[in-house]
């Protein structure tokens, strides 16, 4: 593993720190790398959900009128 500085400001210093105590981390650098999968984990949906919707745009407009799509959505969700 490689080493990284980072300058924070001391507020979020402190905030690090005080995660890093809460025992849900280990140290200030597993705090951080739980941070950054995160972003990673959130980046690679927004990408997904972006590919959908370009796959959308592209496929052009389609033959179903709008109570149709409402009712097949309506019988793909669960009852509440």
């Amino acid at each position: 593993m490689t080493t990284m500085n980072v300058s924070l400001p001391q507020p979020m210093k402190q905030w690090v720190e005080k995660q890093a105590r809460s025992g849900r981390h280990s140290n200030a650098s597993d705090y951080v790398r739980d941070l950054i999968r995160r972003d990673q984990d959130r980046a690679a949906k927004v990408a997904r959900m972006q590919s959908l919707v370009m796959e959308g745009i592209d496929s052009g407009a389609g033959s179903r009128t709008m109570d149709e799509l409402l009712g097949d959505a309506r019988k793909q969700t669960p009852a509440s």
